[in-house]
């Protein structure tokens, strides 16, 4: 790399950057040497990195930083020689060593004065006790928990690119993301455009087609007219005509040749523009893991477990802002991992394992997705106790416990608030860590799945796109539009012969692979217009694997990649649409948003209002119910009120969150709402502030159930004009009925 690169760097800067690159090197080579004290190549790594270290901070004059890589590079020098053996306690120092040049390294530059005096007594302290390593004056009684107190250790966590990584012909240049992601969609219109080439190519194929039969019509007139006697001027017509629409032919062959070959010129030009944009927006899986395996070591060892993390897929790419994204639910997942799954080195050998607890972090691609998982070797989920466990929090009753399936059960890990553990700790309790994992994959379209086996260990698998400006899809044709279907959210693809379809309580079904799935109209519930009825259906299979639903679709045309078009914020949120995208032709396609699509399916269904695929109507005698809207975007809560109220004669509709529930308000007409508090875009506190403003539904009776109990939040609920509010983590299945009853009156 030429030094002008760096031109419009200071020399701090160019510290900062020499720090995090080498602070990235010194971390992996003492968590190496923890596991092989006598390894020569990493010995001589370390020795390097702090050595350049210790050169660029006596450059910039910072004192502290020379003097913590001098003490940490004769530590190196010393082992080398044999004179010392580097083992738990000495890298505990060195370890705190990075993490002194690491806080150096992000200080203000305003702030450096403090670096080149007189230092804090903490850090003399621990300089001192790094110096009695290197001079073989090891004291066992010299405290060494003496750790930069800020909280600005961050380089393990810093989206620097090491520096070696870079071939030396790169350059180096500042792109801010929102230009990136505007090259992006414009490359992507680009690539469209290019495309709109062929169809037209196509239409001056036809036209040659046209050209060639006139042409033979000509001949063949000329040929019928052979022997006739014709005046010279018709014969010379006639010759004229012939010759005309020959050279029209070969111009015209002339020129789609060109135009094809211009089109090719153009699709391949535009095809690599978009992979270069998108290609820039991608960055190596190991960028965003570098702190991983230190917080493991560290952690483990605050816990009094031994545990090693294993990442493979370092080089997978990996969308830039899907990897910043996936910092915290990594971070949750891995330390779940240790303080859940991982067993004390004394239970694990007694189990016949060894001492040391492995998590593997995985990173591929597959089936045109990111699949990231997180494996370890711990104890697993007691499943009997998380049976117990959910009906100790009144999330099921004891007659449904024991019906759950292992899939259905694991589910319930990933609700708020909801822990296996029996006390709150500084590493988890509070049940906040799955919540957030679930949180961000829905955020960018993708799945979480967990698997356990007891004894062995739990494995968390996470699908994700490669990319959130591209989706991978599967286009259908829906009253006489296009749609796609996100392939992530796919289960199956089929022709399904109206043969095949029962009907059972006012519903459809259809047997696949021994499972029963509920057949619905995709037209019901787009609100598109109904096809000409065939013998032939073509069916989306979408949803929970466990519960999932058959979507009748006009006709399943391709599975294409598109580029993500995000439709105008001024519209909000459409209900059953995520986004919208551009096809070949320039034709629009809105993308289907298949969780908020299953939502609606679920609202119709609870609603038996069903249209059916034969034509037939629902029944005509239907009774005149209290209808009442459940407002939650926990799917075990809401389907828990849903069913709980069903079953008592109430009809139900179901909303997501806040703003899902104020639209359907103003469509419908309800008799109660029953609403949650946290619930992300409109929280339940807010829904019903809008309640009580609107002249049309300010008398309307609103339940709050929620899991937030104390005092305070009470009468929040019931100052914001709630008339009744019901805690989640007390109420039985009759008080919640007592509530409704006390509210509406019965069904």
């Amino acid at each position: 790399m030429t030094s002008d690169n760096f031109s419009q760097f200071s020399m701090f800067e160019l510290f900062r950057l020499e720090a995090d690159n080498q602070v990235q090197v010194l971390t992996s080579g003492l968590l190496a040497l923890e596991r092989d004290p006598v390894d020569a190549a990493q010995l001589e790594q370390c020795m390097r990195a702090v050595h350049s270290l210790k050169g660029a901070a006596r450059i910039v004059g910072i004192t502290a930083g020379v003097n913590v890589a001098h003490v940490m590079e004769d530590c190196f020098v010393a082992a080398q020689h044999g004179r010392i053996v580097l083992v738990q306690r000495q890298i505990d120092l060195l370890l705190l060593g990075v993490d002194w040049l690491t806080r150096i390294a992000h200080t203000p530059e305003a702030e450096l004065d403090k670096w080149s005096g007189d230092n804090s007594v903490e850090f003399d302290v621990y300089l001192s006790a790094l110096q009695q390593v290197s001079a073989e004056k090891e004291d066992r009684e010299v405290a060494i928990a003496i750790a930069p107190s800020s909280d600005a250790i961050t380089a393990s966590q810093t989206s620097i690119e090491p520096e070696q990584a870079l071939p030396a012909s790169d350059r180096m240049l500042r792109v801010t993301a929102e230009n990136l992601n505007r090259l992006l969609g414009l490359a992507g219109e680009s690539l469209v455009s290019s495309r709109w080439l062929k169809p037209f190519a196509d239409s001056l194929l036809r036209l040659k087609r046209m050209q060639c039969t006139l042409g033979k019509t000509v001949e063949q007139l000329g040929n019928a007219l052979q022997g006739q006697s014709l005046n010279e001027q018709a014969t010379l017509a006639l010759t004229e005509a012939h010759q005309r629409t020959h050279e029209c032919q070969q111009f015209l062959l002339q020129r789609l040749v060109e135009l094809e070959l211009f089109s090719q010129r153009s699709n391949d030009l535009s095809q690599r523009l978009y992979d270069q944009a998108l290609l820039s927006r991608m960055r190596p899986f190991a960028d965003g893991v570098a702190s991983f395996p230190r917080m493991v070591r560290d952690l483990g060892r605050s816990l009094g477990k031994t545990v090693k993390l294993e990442i493979s897929g370092h080089a997978t790419q990996v969308d830039r802002d899907i990897l910043e994204k996936l910092d915290a639910p990594l971070t949750h997942l891995l330390r779940n991992a240790i303080d859940h799954g991982i067993e004390t080195p004394d239970e694990r050998l007694i189990a016949g394992k060894p001492a040391e607890g492995t998590i593997h972090l995985e990173a591929r691609h597959s089936a045109g997705m990111l699949q990231i998982t997180i494996s370890d070797d711990g104890k697993g989920v007691a499943l009997d106790l998380l049976r117990d466990r959910i009906v100790e929090r009144q999330l099921i009753n004891a007659a449904t416990r024991d019906r759950l399936t292992e899939a259905e059960l694991l589910k319930f890990l990933f609700l708020p608030s909801f822990t296996m553990k029996d006390h709150v700790s500084e590493i988890s309790g509070r049940g906040v860590g799955l919540d957030v994992v679930q949180h961000m994959v829905k955020e960018v379209r993708g799945t979480v799945n967990v698997f356990t086996s007891l004894g062995q260990g739990t494995r968390f698998q996470l699908q994700l796109p490669l990319a959130l400006s591209v989706v991978r899809a599967l286009l259908v044709e829906i009253g006489g539009e296009p749609y796609a279907f996100p392939l992530a959210y796919v289960g199956r693809t089929l022709k399904l012969a109206k043969s095949r379809v029962e009907q059972l309580e006012g519903r459809q079904h259809f047997s696949l692979d021994g499972q029963r799935i509920g057949l619905v109209t995709a037209h019901q519930i787009l609100q598109t217009a109904e096809p000409n009825p065939t013998e032939e259906l073509a069916v989306v299979v979408v949803g929970d694997p466990a519960h999932p639903y058959g979507l009748i679709v006009d006709r399943l045309l391709d599975e294409r990649e598109l580029v993500v078009q995000p439709l105008d914020p001024r519209l909000g949120k459409i209900k059953d649409i995520s986004a919208g995208a551009l096809m070949e032709d320039g034709t629009p396609v809105l993308i289907i948003d298949v969780d908020d699509l299953v939502r609606s399916v679920d609202k119709v269904v609870a609603a038996g209002s069903l249209i059916l695929a034969r034509n037939e109507k629902p029944d005509a005698h239907v009774k005149t119910r209290k209808r009442v809207l459940v407002v939650d975007d926990s799917l075990t809560v809401r389907e828990l009120e849903r069913k709980l109220l069903d079953n008592h004669g109430y009809e139900v509709d179901i909303a997501v969150d806040g703003m899902d529930g104020w639209n359907a308000l103003r469509v419908g007409n309800f008799d109660l709402i029953v609403t949650d508090v946290d619930m992300p875009r409109l929280d339940g506190i807010e829904l019903v502030r809008m309640i009580r403003r609107d002249p049309l539904f300010k008398t309307l009776p609103v339940l709050i159930v929620s899991y937030k109990d104390r005092d305070e939040d009470r009468h929040r609920g019931l100052d914001a004009g709630a008339d009744y509010y019901l805690a989640k983590s007390s109420f039985h299945d009759e008080r919640l009925l007592d509530a409704v009853i006390d509210l509406i009156g019965e069904p």
